[in-house]
């Protein structure tokens, strides 16, 4: 009976994924041109050309600390490492969320946010204003809805959030940096009401269209999920990551 619960559970996410594509429509496709002769319709693979990269001041991320953080020195120290990302599918342009997790610019999202947007038109624009493309995706995964890549930015140094190593746990106090509805890098907090199976995360810390992508973070500021999904329909606040662990066997090098 879990087990049927569990796939249920995970074709509801699939569903309702803080939205279709990147979670948000910016506009209805008339402001932006892509290049059309992608070789794989599925997946962002390749750059825009036409888009420069601003000369970053980002500094590394800093060292985890093993005591508790407040929320303000979490934000504080974290939210440079999360940015939003547009995409294009051909016709609209769609808005959602991702995060460094390597000084080098290597970083992760939801599948969902570049479904569909292999058009050679991505834009990852951080809060200090600088502007990237992908460069390479190194992994993903469509069912458990993850996708990890480069950020093409010339070995430049960006903040991260460090990944956790340590056990998510029912009650635990929980952080989300996203872009819910195109407000950049909110902040919002709440716990972890369950877990369900090995890749889910069902927290109570607010997320929305736009969020998908974002940041799920303890409170030693060490990345434990990515927000991805929210059912509407529900007034239990019923919001959903990917567990972080997901990821690991991409990030091992």
């Amino acid at each position: 009976m879990r087990q049927v619960i569990y796939f249920v559970l995970i074709f509801l996410l699939l569903a309702t994924s803080c939205g279709r594509k990147s979670g948000r429509m910016v506009n209805d496709g008339n402001q932006v041109q892509g290049n059309s002769n992608s070789e794989n319709q599925n997946y962002v693979v390749r750059r825009n050309q036409n888009t420069k990269t601003k000369s970053a001041t980002a500094q590394p991320g800093p060292k985890v600390t093993k005591n508790p953080l407040t929320g303000s020195e979490i934000f504080e120290k974290y939210n440079k490492a999360v940015f939003m990302v547009y995409t294009y599918d051909g016709v609209n342009v769609f808005q959602g969320s991702g995060f460094v997790v390597k000084s080098k610019g290597i970083a992760v999202s939801n599948y969902h946010v570049f479904e569909g947007t292999g058009m050679g038109f991505e834009l990852l624009v951080f809060s200090n204003g600088n502007e990237y493309n992908l460069k390479d995706v190194i992994a993903y995964d469509k069912e458990k809805d993850i996708i990890i890549f480069s950020i093409d930015s010339d070995g430049e140094i960006f903040p991260f959030i460090p990944i956790s190593t340590s056990t998510p746990r029912v009650g635990e106090k929980v952080y989300a940096i996203g872009s819910p509805l195109g407000l950049e890098n909110t902040f919002s907090s709440g716990e972890i009401s369950q877990i369900r199976g090995s890749d889910i995360i069902q927290i109570s810390a607010p997320i929305d269209h736009g969020s998908s992508g974002g940041a799920l973070l303890n409170n030693y500021g060490e990345a434990i999920g990515i927000t991805t999904a929210g059912i509407d329909e529900s007034s239990a606040n019923l919001n959903f990551a990917i567990n972080i662990n997901v990821v690991k066997k991409y990030l091992s090098e």
